[in-house]
């Protein structure tokens, strides 16, 4: 396989991870089958592969830690409205005691590790479509 069609399938790979958007966990599922049908063409295209797949594995892994985190604030503020109506359960948007900023505080992380996946998918893209071997940061290695 010549090199422009190699750092095109890579640039592929890389960002496919937006059909997540679309799909229900196609970040992850798409850019596996591409690496799968392409990694026995060159090294760099199982490299890169391979590296867009732990990203996106890595990734889904601390949004879902971070969205269990939101759990506690929930639970708190359902507890407390209980408590302080008397058993009386109706849902208010009172947030007085600090449940709401715990709530968005964790929301805007979430957000901004969104943003943070779109900027590395593009660079990762842009880097590979140039021939060059990116490593996305913090990255767990589940296929090595």
């Amino acid at each position: 396989m010549n090199r422009n069609n190699e750092n095109t399938n890579a640039f592929l790979i890389h960002i496919s991870a937006f059909s997540g958007y679309l799909i229900p966990f196609g970040s992850i599922i798409v850019p596996l089958v591409l690496w799968q049908t392409m990694k026995d063409r060159s090294r760099f295209l199982d490299e890169q592969g391979k590296e867009a797949v732990n990203f996106n594995i890595s990734y889904a892994l601390y949004i879902f830690i971070l969205g269990l985190s939101i759990i506690p604030f929930a639970f708190s503020t359902i507890l407390r409205h209980i408590r302080h109506n008397n058993y009386d359960f109706h849902f208010d948007f009172d947030y007085g005691d600090g449940g709401l900023f715990g709530f968005f505080g964790v929301a805007s992380i979430i957000s901004l590790l969104s943003l943070v996946k779109i900027a590395l998918i593009i660079i990762a893209a842009l880097k590979s479509k140039e021939g060059e071997n990116y490593k996305y940061p913090f990255t767990i290695k589940f296929i090595k």
